[in-house]
Formats: structure tokens, C-alpha cells, sequence
């Protein structure tokens, strides 16, 4: 005879059963994360993982979701491999597939100075928790996220205790600058070094309609764990400029603020250190990442975390500024793709080049608006070391300070732009450059002659300490003239009816922001190769002097207005040769052509 199960014995049994089930879930779930905890979780918030692990772990991701995919777009100078991963809801690779289906793309660059691994760390755990977790629902409708986990890979494994003397962690990070000692983020315009002549090519591909650089911040002492840049000084068109003011950053800067992470424009003082001296902020050089990606129509976000705050919460801030810019472009994808696609246009219009555009900015220091600033109670100190002046900060004591600003740019120097401008064959560093940013050129098919303008060099000053691997101009003057030239086959026509013309503006123009002139790949124009001879000028000056009207009075003049040339002989003597037909006629020319017009070529 059976016995009778009772209700309280099956209740039990349910119970015990659900209790396992429930135990296996959630042994289940724990094993997953485990699995995928990072290193920096690993290590309690306090160390970021080396070039070999990260990759591993993107690698694995890959192999996990098929909405992300992981390629290579070039090599350090070491040999490593610059790894990218490209996350799409489709599981898209290109640009025009994406662009196809309505998405824009972000593109979210780390560690282009490894020591600043903030955003390494924040996007790892970002795509974890986005493809593995399946977190933040919605955040791929509209934008793709295209991510480089390491920029400069051979800095970032220069790897150690001692990488940034004033940065509260990770307990050991990359070095700044690349193998050759090169800073990646002044590289953009120039592309000296390997890893950003990839860069400018991947770029180029892809062209990313927003853009995010994560850096860690040095210099003063305040409560802000993240600051921020954004081009809104008047590099941009004004619908873009207006886009940023009035769309992006004020809701960026309140949801920042709603999670608990009050956010500041880039913190830059008057007066080194000293917040009650007020802040300044101005247009970013081309040679800065967010600068660059200005001059090509497309917003970039320069992120800076405060090195003195513990490294959980500076890649807590990152993590919150990404997901908080993807949900803005979410929903402001189709205006932000209409207005950079206006903005391509009308800078390849030739209503643009009717416009002088501006090469240089300034800081207009008569004009400021009173701003509150959350930072911290310090004090002066004289060195007993020194006998200098240096600040003593007090974090545990924080102030908010009414402060001035200073952020209305002015244009201090600008140019008429031509229609096209021509670079002779022979100088294929120059060339070179150009091809790396994307820029479109029309090769000429044989020798052809032109009548153009271009700058006479009457002065060249250059700085006397070398700035990343160059010795670059501090000062020119010229004067414009026009020359009747024979251009070699080979030889560049740029023509100005494309996006790319600020781009082409500052690399081109000798006074252009990190112009080619001034990072010295044109130095060779400033050197006299032909020189003569006491015995043969003397007689010849004299000669000169008799039987040219006015020679005498001209002579008489720069003597009285150079004492060094009223010193030097030599110098005088030179002063005699110039005005011969033996002089060098290119000796101080730019060889770079401005055209009016364009000719039809061959």
C-alpha cells in the first residue's frame, strides 16, 4: 500500500527543488561574471591591464557578440598591431553599410598618452556590459561605435610604477610618448610619426560624425573628477557651433550632473596654478585631436579626468560621459548627419572661399563672464628650497569661487584662400602628407607652365629648442609675388572645391596653425648654397655703386637700419651679390603655388 505524499511534504520538496534551480542561476550568473570581470575589476579599481591583455579581451568579446567585429589598422614603430573594434546592432564592418542603414558613428579613441588609461578601462567594461549583459537597450539604434582600445601601443608598454609623478593611479601605466619620443597629440596635422599616419588613413575611411579623446588632466587642484573640450570658439560652420551650444552640451552637462559627476570646461588658468587669477579658454590648435577633427567638420570631445581623484571614479566619469553622449547622439543622429553634410559642402563652396579664413585665434582678455568653480582652498607658499613661489592645496577643504572667463576667440590672423594651390614634385614629403589626410589632388601628366602666386621670405625666425623631433618657425615675414614656373609631371594640383579645404588651408599656407612651412619640411628653401667671393664682390660693389642710379642711397639705408650688417663685411658684401643676376632666384621662395584660377591641364 502506498503511502500518501501530504501537502506540506510536496511543498517542501518544491521548495528544495526551486532553492537548487535558483542556486544553479545564480552560480551560473556568478561563473559569467567572473568570466568576464575585467582586470581592472580584478584588481579592485586599481590597475589597468597591459597591451596583451586587453587585446585578448576585446578578441574575446568578438568571439562572443556578432554585433561587434575587431580589425587592424596599422603598426607602431615597434612593430604592434593597432587594434580597433567596430560594435554595430547588424553586426555591420564598413561605413557605407552603416551609413545605409541610418546610423552615425562615434568613434571612441584611449591611451593615445597610455598613461591616461582611463578610457581603456571605461570602454572594456562599457561593450561588456553592452554585448555580453545586454545592458543599456537601445544605445546601437542610431550610432555604431567604432573604438581604439590603445593608440600608442609601444608607449603603453613602457609600462610602470613611475609613468605621471602627479596621477593618483592606476598602480602602474604606459608612457606618454610613442618609441621615438613623439606626442601622438600633437601629431594630428604634421603626421610625423607611424601610428598617426595610419591613424589619419583610418580616419579618413571612416569619418566618425563624433569623436571622443580620454585623456587625465595635469596642473591645478580643484573638485571636478572630469573636464571636458568642445570646438565652439569659431573653428567650426555655425550651424555646428550652434549644434554644440545649444544641443550637446547642455544636456551632456545636466545628465552629468543628475549622475552625480558636475562637470567643467577644460581647466586652464591665467596664471599658472592659481585659480583666483581666472580662466581662460580659447580654439585648439589642428595639432591637437580635438582641433583636427574641427577642421573637418566633425565635433570632437577632448575628455580630461583629474589625475589627483583615485582612478575608480575618473573611469566611472568616462564611463558615464560615453554612455551619456551616445544616448544625446541617439536621439540627435539624423540633425548632427544633415548639418555635417551642409557643413561639407559649404566648405567646398566657393561662397567659403570668398571668406578670409581665419589661421590664428586669439583670447580677447577685455571681455569675461563671472562663472562659479567648484575648487579648493589654497595658499602661496614661499620655497625654502628655491626661494620661489609654489601652491599648497587643501582638498579636504572645498570653495566655489566666483571667477572671471575669458573664452571669446577673435581672429588674429587669417588669409584669402586661391582656388587651387600647386606643389612640385619634388617635394614628396609634402605630397605625402596631403595623400594621408584624404585629401583629393589631380597629378600633372607632364611638364606644364603656370603663372602663379606665391610668398617671398624677407625674414625667418625659428625657435631654438626642437619641439617633437622638429626645429619649428617662430616668425616669418613675406611678401606675395608672382612667378612664371615650370612644373615637372608629377607635380600636385590641389584644387579647393572639396570639404577638406581648412585642412589643406593650414598645411599649405606658411602662416597656417602647424603649416608644413613651420614644422621645417620646407627649411631647405632658407639656405644660401651659392656664395661669392671678397675678391670678386669688392671691385664688383664698387662698380655697382657708380653706375646704378640710387644703389648708393639704398646701401646708405640698411646700414642705418641693421647694426649687425653695418658690422659684418661679409654680410655687405652678400647685400651686393643679391642684387646681381648670379643671385638664387628661388633662395627664399615658397615653392607652394597659389591659383587664381584654375588652367586646364593635359
Amino acid at each position: 500500500m502506498k503511502r500518501k505524499t501530504s501537502n506540506t511534504t510536496l511543498l517542501f520538496r518544491l521548495s528544495f527543488v526551486l532553492l537548487v534551480f535558483v542556486m544553479l542561476i545564480d552560480s551560473s550568473l556568478i561563473a559569467q561574471q567572473n568570466e568576464w570581470q575585467t582586470d581592472y575589476e580584478q584588481s579592485g579599481y586599481m590597475a589597468t591591464p597591459r597591451y596583451e591583455a586587453t587585446m585578448n579581451y576585446l578578441l574575446k568579446l568578438d568571439a562572443a557578440s556578432d554585433s561587434m567585429a575587431t580589425g587592424v589598422f596599422g603598426h607602431s614603430a615597434q612593430g604592434r598591431k593597432l587594434l580597433y573594434a567596430i560594435i554595430d546592432r547588424d553586426g555591420l564592418k564598413d561605413p557605407e553599410a552603416i551609413r545605409a542603414e541610418g546610423r552615425i558613428l562615434l568613434l571612441v579613441q584611449a591611451c593615445i598618452h597610455p598613461g591616461e588609461s582611463e578610457g581603456k578601462d571605461a570602454m572594456l567594461l562599457l561593450l561588456r556590459d553592452l554585448l555580453i549583459h545586454q545592458q543599456h537597450k537601445g544605445i546601437l539604434d542610431k550610432v555604431s561605435i567604432i573604438f581604439i582600445p590603445i593608440f600608442n601601443a609601444d608607449g603603453h608598454e613602457r609600462f610602470g610604477p613611475y609613468g605621471r609623478i602627479n596621477q593618483n593611479g592606476p598602480r602602474e601605466m604606459g608612457w606618454r610618448t610613442t618609441a621615438v619620443n613623439l606626442n601622438l597629440n600633437r601629431d594630428f596635422l604634421k603626421a610625423d610619426a607611424v601610428e598617426m599616419k595610419a591613424w589619419l588613413q583610418f580616419y579618413h575611411r571612416w569619418q566618425p560624425e563624433f569623436f571622443i579623446d580620454t585623456h587625465t588632466t595635469n596642473g591645478a587642484d580643484y573638485q571636478y573628477v572630469l573636464t571636458y573640450a568642445l570646438e565652439t570658439g569659431g573653428n567650426m560652420t555655425v550651424p555646428l557651433t550652434e549644434w554644440q551650444n545649444k544641443e550637446y552640451l547642455p544636456a551632456m552637462i545636466q545628465r552629468m550632473e543628475e549622475a552625480g559627476v558636475p562637470v567643467f570646461p577644460y581647466v586652464s588658468f591665467r596664471k599658472w596654478h592659481d585659480p583666483r587669477s581666472g580662466l581662460i579658454s580659447g580654439v585648439a590648435s589642428p595639432m591637437f585631436s580635438q582641433g583636427y577633427t574641427a577642421l573637418r567638420n566633425r565635433p570632437g570631445l577632448l575628455v580630461e579626468t583629474h589625475m589627483l581623484k583615485p582612478y575608480q571614479p575618473r573611469v566611472e566619469a568616462t564611463y558615464d560621459i560615453i554612455i551619456i553622449t551616445l544616448n544625446i547622439l541617439n536621439k540627435e543622429a539624423n540633425t548632427l548627419a544633415r548639418l555635417i553634410a551642409e557643413a561639407d559642402s559649404y566648405t567646398a563652396s566657393a561662397d567659403f572661399r570668398r571668406k578670409a579664413f581665419p589661421l590664428r585665434f586669439s583670447i580677447d582678455m577685455t571681455d569675461s563672464s563671472m562663472v562659479d568653480f567648484k575648487g579648493v582652498e589654497y595658499e602661496l607658499v614661499k620655497s625654502t628650497i628655491t626661494g620661489g613661489e609654489w601652491f599648497r592645496y587643501h582638498r579636504d577643504k572645498p570653495a566655489t569661487f566666483s571667477l572671471s572667463l575669458f573664452d571669446q576667440a577673435v581672429v588674429s590672423d587669417s588669409v584669402q584662400l586661391p582656388e587651387a594651390y600647386v606643389v612640385p614634385v619634388e617635394w614628396q614629403e609634402a605630397i605625402e602628407r596631403l595623400r594621408l589626410h584624404g585629401i583629393r589632388m589631380h597629378e600633372l601628366a607632364s611638364t606644364t607652365e603656370m603663372v602663379a602666386f606665391t610668398d617671398s621670405f624677407t625674414k625667418v625666425e625659428w625657435y631654438q629648442q626642437p619641439y617633437e623631433g622638429r626645429h619649428r618657425i617662430r616668425k616669418t615675414e613675406s611678401v606675395r609675388v608672382s612667378r612664371k614656373v615650370q612644373l615637372p609631371a608629377g607635380s600636385v594640383l590641389v584644387p579647393m572645391d572639396q570639404p577638406l579645404v581648412p585642412v589643406i588651408a593650414h598645411l599649405l599656407e606658411p602662416r597656417g596653425n602647424g603649416s608644413l612651412l613651420e614644422w621645417g619640411f620646407f627649411d631647405a628653401i632658407f639656405e644660401q648654397k651659392e656664395y661669392a667671393e671678397s675678391y670678386v664682390m669688392e671691385p664688383l660693389a664698387q662698380k655697382m655703386l657708380d653706375s646704378i642710379p640710387g644703389l648708393t642711397e639704398a646701401f646708405a639705408a640698411q646700414k642705418a637700419s641693421d647694426q649687425a650688417f653695418a658690422a659684418s663685411s661679409w654680410a655687405q658684401l652678400n647685400w651686393f651679390y643679391r642684387q646681381t643676376p648670379w643671385w638664387d632666384s628661388q633662395y627664399m621662395i615658397y615653392p607652394v603655388l597659389r591659383l587664381e584660377s584654375i588652367p586646364e591641364l593635359p
